[in-house]
């Protein structure tokens, strides 16, 4: 089991640490790859070698990444029809898109992040995070600047967030939520703030913080809705949505350091929750089936939610979802 996938498989990185035991059994099953339109045979095919559609990158896409496979699948947005597959990584997790169309992938164990360019096979730069586990990142729209969430260290000890100054190079700067010890999921405003969602180092439970544009620490902020289990946070374009893992993704309204619920995207018919991808008025939501033992990928009105208007199953641990626009 990957440091990571204890944030979804337990619900805290730091069960491992307290008891191994306590997450057996609850490794995801392996139902093989995406079946989107082809048979799981011919895509195993493809293992061990990255590939895309020759006219891939005219598309719109979608990256999901299999944390359990190592492996990042491409689908036309939002046919869902598979154009390729990115190989080669160790327990990859969620991923973000610059406004070049660039997708920046967190490869967790590798402790670094992966850059591709859209519709390409081979990483156009890897950036180093030395000493951290990467589970999610968010480019900030005013600078360009890259923040990457590290969910603990590599000693076991508090995560961070790493600022890669123009998305390149190494951190220049880190910043700690006071209470957010793991950190999970990251997302910037249209005005550059930075929110945070994870869980504390007593309780497990979970807690938000908002590093403001041009702060030097987070601010704890408190939320009017309960959350279980931390899931995705992204500007939707107006509000910052939250998702719980095992419920639905909320709409706040962040003043200081309150955050008031405004809406709620209901998740029918998908499962577990974990990353999402807001793309206007849809979200791309990977979710593991855990009656099945079986993941997939879902896109449902956003913010309205109710059941899925499209699909793709046959993951085996899928985990983060992003849309890279054609240019």
């Amino acid at each position: 089991m990957s440091i990571s996938t204890l944030r979804w498989a337990c619900g805290s990185a730091l069960a491992f640490i307290i008891s191994l035991a306590a997450c057996s059994g609850q490794q995801p099953g392996s139902s093989g790859l995406v079946p989107a339109g082809a048979s799981a045979q011919a895509a195993r095919s493809a293992a061990g070698r990255s590939w895309m559609a020759p006219d891939a990158k005219s598309k719109n896409l979608l990256y999901v990444t299999d944390q359990n496979a190592n492996d990042v699948y491409v689908f036309s947005y939002p046919q869902l029809k598979r154009e390729g597959t990115l190989t080669g990584f160790d327990s990859p997790e969620s991923e973000c898109v610059d406004s070049h169309g660039d997708v920046f992938i967190a490869n967790d164990e590798a402790t670094d992040i992966v850059e591709y360019a859209h519709g390409g096979t081979s990483p156009i730069a890897t950036l180093q995070d030395p000493g951290f586990y990467p589970s999610d990142c968010s480019i900030d729209p005013t600078t360009g600047n890259l923040a990457v969430a590290n969910i603990i260290n590599t000693s076991f000890g508090q995560g961070n967030i790493a600022i890669y100054k123009d998305a390149k190079g190494s951190p220049s700067a880190y910043y700690r939520g006071a209470n957010v010890y793991s950190v999970y999921s990251c997302g910037y405003d249209n005005k550059g703030n930075l929110y945070i969602d994870g869980e504390n180092n007593g309780s497990s439970s979970f807690e938000f913080a908002e590093l403001s544009s041009g702060a030097k620490k987070f601010t704890d902020v408190t939320l009017n809705q309960a959350i279980g289990v931390a899931g995705g946070v992204q500007w939707d374009g107006k509000y910052v949505a939250v998702g719980d893992q095992y419920a639905d993704i909320y709409q706040f309204s962040i003043q200081g350091t309150e955050g008031t619920k405004v809406g709620t995207t209901p998740l029918n018919g998908g499962g577990r929750d974990l990353e999402f991808w807001i793309q206007g008025p849809k979200v791309v939501v990977p979710y593991y089936d855990e009656s099945s033992s079986a993941g997939g990928v879902g896109i449902w009105h956003y913010p309205a939610g109710g059941s899925p208007t499209r699909r793709a199953k046959g993951f085996e641990w899928p985990v983060g979802a992003a849309v890279s626009l054609a240019k």
